[in-house]
């Protein structure tokens, strides 16, 4: 069992910067493909960025150049470093990992807005 923790959401600006972490428990984090989904109003959850336990990387195409997916095996920690925000990236961002089988943090409310 992994339980996964979100933190770092906020109200920000459009053109402005937000980091989200997200904590897990257990002894194999470094094991585990780590993702962050999003999940904006009255759409279908969605992969924002993935990052592989040898650290390969991947990202939905509307945030390419502008997210970063990073892990901290060390600290059990991976974030998403979100630089040059838009309103269309207002969302609930969830924290996944995944290694046969997915658990699911409680997400964090990303809003984007002037």
């Amino acid at each position: 069992q992994v339980q996964l923790v979100e933190s770092g959401g906020g109200l920000v600006q459009p053109g402005g910067s937000l980091r989200l972490s997200c904590a897990a428990s257990g002894s194999i984090f470094r094991l585990y493909t780590m993702a962050w989904y999003r999940q904006a109003p009255g759409k279908q959850r969605e992969l924002v960025a993935a990052i592989t336990n040898v650290g390969s990387t991947n990202y939905t195409d509307s945030v390419k150049g502008r997210f970063t997916i990073s892990r901290d095996n060390r600290k059990n920690t991976v974030y998403l470093q979100m630089n040059s925000l838009k309103c269309e990236d207002t969302a609930v961002y969830y924290c996944n990992a995944a290694l046969g089988v997915r658990y699911w943090g409680q997400g964090t409310q990303v809003t984007v807005s002037s």
